[in-house]
């Protein structure tokens, strides 16, 4: 069990402090010390796990006048913290933070803050908690629906560094952890889902304005968004996320989790340097917000690498995805890869203060296959538009070897007008597709006029479409060649959180030392080696 010490609170007590946001009244937990403490009491108590006499580095808090904290295996390194410490049912209310060099186990859901749907009278705390990961810490699930879950107006700081990231992954990925030792599998855990004050389609003028904007989240319901594209909800840097998209009990085939949920989280928050791998659902999912994304790869997940919905209004640089296959714990080999992209404008409806999806993403490369996803035995694509997109995209490079049964660029009927009227735009890149676009749609026609996948690709006059076999990437598979000699976009022109290249697509085939480098190619290898 949790370490306990203290006294003991009355019943009473406990029930005002579980008490959830659904009711009539907002109740806030007191307690005795909102700092996070990592060691318990020096009172000669149970330490909650055979230490050898060492004291216990697992997260605590207090609440109430009484110590929770996770148990420890000494031999091991790891901390398990049971419901008793936190799931999705009882969020964690006061800081916490899980100490670097540490397996942290959870038995249920990692969830901070209060969710609420304010229709039901409960109210956000706008200054919630702070769940905090130092860097070199792992944390582990071992169940499909478990997951972390930043709810509206908590926090989440978790930076971890170029030698010391911080790790979300499966439990099975611990050999003290796996008890089958068929190691970790897509599915086996949930995720992480941010849910920001940020702006999404999917909520009414209205109800933005007076503040009752409460859009339901996919695959495991909680709540999101609000008025503020500039909203704050922390930290995610040098952070990996493996094998998350899990499918919760009694979810409809389809509704899953992805790796990486963005719900309508503002600008203030920082997403950078993220690995994301073998996930079964999407890599990272933006339901509208405006938080903007940089040095990010996502190889071998199942459905979209990078899906935008809802009116995501950010930006994005150096983004580096790849389609492939793993082996999940029975030994079968899955074809890994949608869409490179799934861009859509609207999932609600527009209004001026909600409009369609136009972020600017810049620094792209994304390397396909020709095979059917295990998922939904749907092709392998660089890119889908639908929705009445109105994303730019800039120095990109799209590899697609072989076209048997797939092609690199699908668009839908609501996409095909902002095709055809360059809303939806491309801008000095390259495709190297053995098909550029599927049979018998070569050609984009609407009420407002006519042109070819590959006349819109190339009218800004620089990008270039050419054959499947042209070398595009360097020998390391994933930078770009130095034979490509499309001139970039100077990025800083069109916004100030984009950096100048040199390049295009996501890494320079001169570089082979930056932290941006690193990163990639440890991601693009552990792919390759799976």
């Amino acid at each position: 069990m949790e370490l306990k010490t203290m006294f003991k609170v009355s019943a009473v007590a406990v029930a005002l402090v579980l008490a959830g946001c659904g009711g009539d009244i907002n109740i806030t937990p007191t307690v005795n010390d909102n700092s996070t403490v990592n060691n318990p009491p020096s009172n000669g108590g149970d330490n909650g796990g055979d230490n050898g006499g060492d004291e216990n580095p697992c997260a605590s808090y207090e609440a109430s006048g009484e110590t929770v904290q996770g148990t420890y295996d000494s031999s091991s390194k790891i901390c398990t913290y049971s419901t008793t410490f936190v799931s999705a049912a009882k969020p964690l209310t006061v800081d916490v933070t899980l100490g670097t060099d540490l397996v942290h186990y959870f038995k249920s859901s990692l969830a901070v803050g209060q969710d609420c749907n304010t229709s039901q009278g409960c109210s956000v705390d706008m200054d919630g908690p702070t769940l905090t990961v130092d860097a070199g810490a792992t944390v582990v699930f071992d169940n499909a629906a478990s997951r972390v879950q930043i709810n509206r107006g908590a926090n989440i700081e978790a930076v971890g560094t170029l030698a010391k990231p911080i790790t979300f992954t499966s439990a099975n990925a611990i050999a003290a952890l796996d008890s089958v030792g068929s190691g970790p599998s897509p599915q086996d855990w949930g995720g992480v889902i941010i849910n920001g004050f940020g702006i999404t389609d999917q909520c009414s003028d209205a109800e933005r304005t007076a503040g009752s904007c409460n859009a339901e989240s996919e695959g495991a319901v909680s709540y999101y968004g609000g008025n503020n594209n500039q909203d704050d909800s922390g930290s995610l840097k040098f952070v990996k996320i493996h094998y998350a998209g899990g499918l919760p009990a009694g979810a409809e085939v389809g509704n899953d989790l992805n790796s990486l949920f963005l719900n309508s989280v503002g600008s203030g928050t920082e997403i950078d340097y993220i690995d994301i791998y073998a996930g079964y659902d999407d890599g990272i999912e933006l339901f509208g917000g405006a938080v903007n994304l940089k040095h990010i790869v996502i190889t071998d997940t199942q459905d979209d690498s990078l899906d935008i919905d809802a009116g995501w209004q950010g930006n994005a640089q150096f983004v580096l995805i790849k389609h492939g296959s793993v082996k999940n714990a029975s030994g079968e080999t899955l074809n890994m890869g949608n869409g490179g992209f799934e861009a859509d404008g609207r999932k609600g409806s527009s209004t001026a203060q909600a409009p369609a999806s136009a972020p600017h993403i810049a620094n792209v490369t994304v390397i396909t296959t020709d095979e059917m996803s295990a998922r939904d035995d749907d092709p392998s694509l660089a890119m889908k538009l639908d929705d009445f997109i109105n994303a730019t995209f800039y120095n990109m490079v799209l590899k697609k070897e072989a076209a048997t049964q797939t092609w690199c660029i699908n668009y839908s009927g609501d996409a095909a007008d902002e095709i055809v009227t360059n809303r939806a735009s491309i801008k000095s890149s390259i495709a190297a597709c053995a098909a550029l676009s599927a049979t018998g749609k070569e050609t984009v026609t609407t009420a407002s006029g006519t042109t070819t996948v590959t006349e819109w690709f190339t009218k800004d006059g620089a990008s270039e479409v050419v054959n499947g076999s042209d070398t595009v990437l360097a020998n390391n598979g994933f930078s770009t060649s130095a034979e490509v000699t499309v001139t970039p976009t100077d990025m800083t022109t069109v916004n100030s959180f984009f950096e100048a290249t040199n390049f295009i697509g996501a890494v320079a085939a001169s570089d082979t030392s930056s932290d941006w480098y690193k990163w990639a190619k440890a991601a693009f290898d552990n792919a390759n080696d799976e």
